[in-house]
């Protein structure tokens, strides 16, 4: 383990409303860097996952050396799982590429090279197997490759398996293949559709098929709808799913959550590989293109940018997952085999309190605190939305507009001045009305007073 005393001078940026890279203070840095070596035990082979439990430990799916290390939450080795008994015989892991740890301590592994998932209960012994499946809906060439694992409240289990286009695999808590979850959209060019229209037998048989893409990796939120990213390129690279298989991922920001917004287009978009969800509908993705880890709100927004690619402390070679907990973001490098710790700013801790305190309904507290991170990032357009929102729950519409003039929200600010305009409506209603029947008195009269006048006039 080496723990590093960072420096604050980190590559840090967020996006203006504009869509351009404006400077904002690192709202992580790095602390220490985490492997085998110093943690006592063999050097991290090829890890594929990492997932912390409720009670904050680590596990991290050593893919490599076929076993899932884990870690306490001060980072100290605490235990290895590399096999299972199966019937009275001794079983160990093939490749294992992903683990998901349930909030009742039960450990799922996508058991890779076995083409399985195990299921072991909190003293890691084993409770089922789920094995491929046999369902009309799979095809004949259909091969079971889980990568990816996670579990609801339920005890439904999601499993994304290499190859598979339809969406996530739903098992029942029996294990038993129920159906496809959040199938990708086919995304078809215009031009190839109307030249497959127009083409030959031959000619279509050597074109390439219009397939749904794949998904890269998910992660389950309190509320059990799943977070999924996938390498579609398109506007919706990140999903949130419900029970329905319908993407409900609120995308209100000044742009979609796809990563970078400007970026050189040799090198290409972000493709966001993995997922991490916290409280309150925050999240993170993992962008393995520049090493970026990019932090969204509940409604889309962008609150804060990190890490990369480097020799440096805090960048990466090949980061392949993430996970948070507390005041902690832990990144694992495939090829370094180690584990990057960052720990949160007084920045980024503000950003990250804001959020859980509006949706916690704590107006007062996440208006103070947004107020606070203008102070530390005037460029942080966001944080003014932050306010305005705060301040259009407690009724002080005048004061919205203003902020989200700011920020140049104007979804929110044709909201506020609605509001506004009809609060001062409702107070002047008394006076507005009697100036109303006034004037009308006041016409009626005259118009008696000119006609009296007329027929004086005429005899």
């Amino acid at each position: 383990m080496v723990t590093v005393q960072a420096s604050a001078d980190q590559s840090s940026y967020n996006y203006s409303y504009w869509e351009e890279a404006v400077p904002a203070p690192p709202a992580y840095l790095p602390t220490m860097v985490i492997n085998g070596h110093d943690l006592g035990i063999d050097t991290f082979n090829i890890p594929n996952d990492i997932h912390v439990s409720s009670e904050h430990d680590i596990y991290i799916a050593d893919t490599g050396n076929n076993q899932v290390v884990i870690l306490n939450e001060v980072f100290e080795y605490k235990n290895t799982i590399d096999s299972f008994t199966n019937e009275g015989a001794q079983e160990t892991f093939s490749s294992p590429e992903g683990v998901y740890v349930t909030n009742e301590n039960h450990v799922y592994v996508a058991d890779t090279g076995n083409n399985r998932v195990v299921h072991l209960d909190e003293k890691f012994d084993l409770v089922k197997i789920i094995d491929a499946p046999e369902s009309e809906m799979l095809s004949n060439t259909f091969s079971f490759r889980p990568k990816k694992v996670a579990v609801d409240d339920a005890g439904r289990t999601f499993i994304l398996s290499e190859g598979v286009f339809d969406g996530f695999m739903e098992f029942s808590v029996d294990g038993y293949f129920t159906t496809f979850i959040g199938a990708n959209r086919v995304q078809v060019d215009s031009i190839d559709y109307l030249w497959r229209r127009f083409a030959t037998r031959e000619q279509r048989s050597q074109m390439v098929m219009f397939i749904p893409t794949e998904f890269t990796s998910l992660d389950l939120d309190e509320d059990g709808f799943i977070y999924a990213t996938n390498i579609d390129n398109t506007d919706d690279v990140i999903k949130k799913i419900n029970a329905r298989g319908d993407d409900i991922l609120r995308r209100e920001g000044y742009f979609d959550p796809i990563g970078d917004i400007d970026y050189d287009r040799d090198q290409g978009p972000s493709r966001l590989i993995d997922i991490a969800v916290a409280d309150h509908g925050i999240y993170s993705a993992l962008d393995s293109t520049r090493g970026r880890i990019f932090t969204y709100n509940n409604d889309g927004f962008l609150m804060y940018v990190f890490g990369g690619l480097g020799n440096k402390m805090g960048e990466f070679h090949t980061p392949i997952a993430i996970d948070r907990f507390d005041e902690f973001f832990l990144v694992l490098d495939r090829e370094l085999g180690e584990i990057t710790v960052f720990h949160s700013t007084a920045y980024g801790n503000s950003i990250d309190e804001a959020v859980r305190s509006y949706e916690q309904g704590d107006e007062e507290r996440a208006q103070a605190l947004y107020e606070d991170i203008t102070n530390m990032n005037i460029n942080l357009e966001f944080a003014y939305t932050g306010i305005g929102k705060a301040l259009l729950r407690k009724d002080e519409f005048e004061e919205a507009i203003y902020h989200f003039e700011q920020s140049l929200d104007q979804a929110n600010y044709s909201k506020a001045y609605l509001l506004y305009r009809n609060e001062v409506l409702r107070e002047n209603f008394s006076l507005m009305m009697g100036i109303i029947f006034l004037v009308i008195g006041l016409s009626i009269g005259f118009s008696v007073y000119r006609k009296k006048s007329k027929r004086k006039r005429v005899s």
